[in-house]
């Protein structure tokens, strides 16, 4: 190479980013190379006598030892199965392992009940789903259907199981082990219908799969399953729309109604009762049915008001209220909402919401037309509800009973619940009436009441509490403000008229809320097997 070529400057690609400039002369203790890591010069790092190989993610920490370990880490001696008290029903079991996390559920050996290696897993989730079905459809809170789901499953031997329950979805899935593939299910719930003669028939199946000593083969839980399909309502159509006028009667008498104004509001109701089975049979809606339910009784009040027959108005249109009222979609709504069933219990407060709207729809057709013809209704009639005590708790007590014969209960189950709805009522008129309380706290107390030995009636017969409460709060349900709600707006007075409906809102949200706290207090009257029994309750407050 010539002088010439050698002083040429490099072109850009030929020098590098890092070539130290021409000119400067870089000191042997330096790397013409040095990365941003590099440790500066004069710094001196201590290092430990002994150095540890690199490990990986799986390796274990050089400092752990089993006796300081986290609680994060499982304890050599394995976690400590949590003991779960044969005495308490199958329900308070199940609640117990659903409320627990998944990784502290304790999962015994598996052992068949008939078969020497078990059913095949998608029948057994098919039985599960078939049984939550039932529940569901029969008004069940969403809880209490995957307690049941959960309980099927482990009497099977399946206990790695996840039921999931919404308003009309059912689903389960269970995985055998970490490293195989789960196998779920799905279930639709499109039709309901209210028989708690069934509802008691499927607890009964559920508490002889959960029970240790009994072996109830697969096979056999699908013919009781089918049997309890088959079964027909124990009651004919005739006797509910018996009941049905009786219950509009009984409750015309709790807002002061006379004899006459008790037939003319039984004569509505049952009148009522049958257009909403022609609606029915022609495929309505339900929102079309409480609709045309609601119009009769509303409409034999006016006309009675129109012929100045001298009889309270009112309370025949508040007695056909309270045959409509859907307090049993009311309770189990907000049952959920309480027990961290958030979706499940929108759905049914939006059920409850639609019926209702469609009781005010009737209501208000007949209210409006009745103004214009110069119907003389009078809001403030609801202030003069004299206090009788006898024929009260009488009617309280008939209101019950027929009820829970609207319910579909088993026969067995209706004197308790009439009993229970005496007592409500009379719980609530010495606490309003007598002592002045206001109707919101005297409600609520009643309904705590009435859940309160729901609970423990269920209990003892190891069934459902929906037999012994749903019809024992019939007495309690807001019908008088509902209607004086509704008169009010139709007769253009919308402020007085929302006052009044809020109160009944508040009313039944204290039926709701009264029952579903009784119904927990029962359960502090059981014997708890563990004090971490109920820890994974609080996934309902936030954390």
């Amino acid at each position: 190479m010539t002088e010439a070529e050698d002083r040429k400057p490099q072109s850009d690609e030929a020098r590098m980013a890092f070539t130290p400039p021409a000119g400067i002369e870089v000191a042997d203790s330096e790397s013409e190379t040095t990365s941003e890591f590099a440790l500066p010069t004069g710094l001196e790092v201590l290092q430990s006598p002994s150095s540890e190989p690199e490990g990986s993610a799986f390796t274990t920490p050089g400092r752990y030892s089993i006796e300081d370990a986290s609680p994060a880490f499982t304890p050599a001696t394995g976690i400590p199965r949590i003991s779960l008290t044969k005495d308490l029903p199958w329900q308070d079991r199940m609640r117990t392992m659903l409320r627990m996390p998944v990784a502290e559920r304790p999962a015994p050996e598996r052992m068949p009940k008939a078969e020497e290696e078990g059913p095949a897993v998608p029948r057994v989730l098919d039985l599960t789903l078939r049984i939550g079905e039932l529940l569901l459809a029969g008004g069940e809170g969403a809880e209490d259907v995957e307690a049941a789901m959960f309980a099927v499953c482990r009497s099977y031997g399946l206990d790695r199981c996840e039921p999931n329950v919404t308003f009309t979805l059912l689903s389960i899935s269970y995985q055998p082990s970490l490293v195989d593939d789960p196998v779920s299910a799905s279930r639709t719930v499109r039709r309901r219908g209210t028989d708690y003669t069934r509802l008691a028939a499927v607890y009964r199946l559920v508490d002889d799969l959960s029970d240790p000593e009994s072996h109830i083969s697969l096979e056999e839980a699908y013919g009781r399953l089918a049997e309890i399909r088959r079964n027909r309502h124990p009651y004919p159509t005739w006797v509910l729309t018996a009941a049905s006028g009786l219950l509009a009667g009984a409750a015309s008498v709790l807002v002061g109604g006379g004899l006459l104004v008790f037939v003319a509001a039984a004569v509505g109701a049952m009148l009522g009762d049958r257009l909403a089975w022609l609606c029915a049979g022609r495929g309505l809606p339900e929102f079309y049915q409480f609709t045309v339910a609601a119009m009769p009784p509303a409409a034999i009040g006016v006309a009675l008001t129109l012929t100045h027959v001298d009889v309270k108005a009112s309370a025949v249109i508040t007695g056909g209220l309270f045959a409509l009222l859907p307090g049993r979609a009311l309770v189990a709504g907000v049952q959920d909402g309480l027990t961290g069933f958030y979706i499940t219990a929108s759905a049914r407060l939006l059920e409850v919401m639609y019926f209702f709207v469609g009781i005010v729809v009737g209501v208000l057709v007949i209210l409006y037309f009745g103004v214009n013809l110069g119907a003389k209704l009078d809001p403030d009639a609801a202030l003069n509800i004299s206090p009788r005590p006898y024929w009260q708790i009488a009617a309280s007590m008939l209101l019950s009973l027929t009820f829970a014969v609207l319910l579909q209960q088993e026969r067995s189950t209706v004197l308790a619940v009439t009993l229970n709805g005496g007592v409500a009522w009379v719980v609530y008129g010495a606490m309003h009436y007598a002592g002045g309380f206001s109707p919101v706290a005297a409600t609520a107390v009643a309904a705590g009441l009435v859940g309160l030995f729901g609970q423990l009636m269920a209990r003892y017969r190891f069934a459902s509490a929906l037999p012994y409460t749903t019809a024992a709060i019939g007495p309690l349900l807001p019908g008088s403000a509902t209607y004086f709600g509704l008169l009010s707006i139709a007769q253009n007075n919308v402020d007085k008229g929302l006052v009044s409906l809020a109160t009944a809102a508040s009313l039944a949200m204290a039926i709701a809320i009264g029952v579903n706290l009784g119904s927990e207090i029962s359960r502090l009257f059981l014997r708890i097997g563990s004090p971490e029994k109920r820890r994974a309750a609080k996934r309902t407050r936030g954390f």
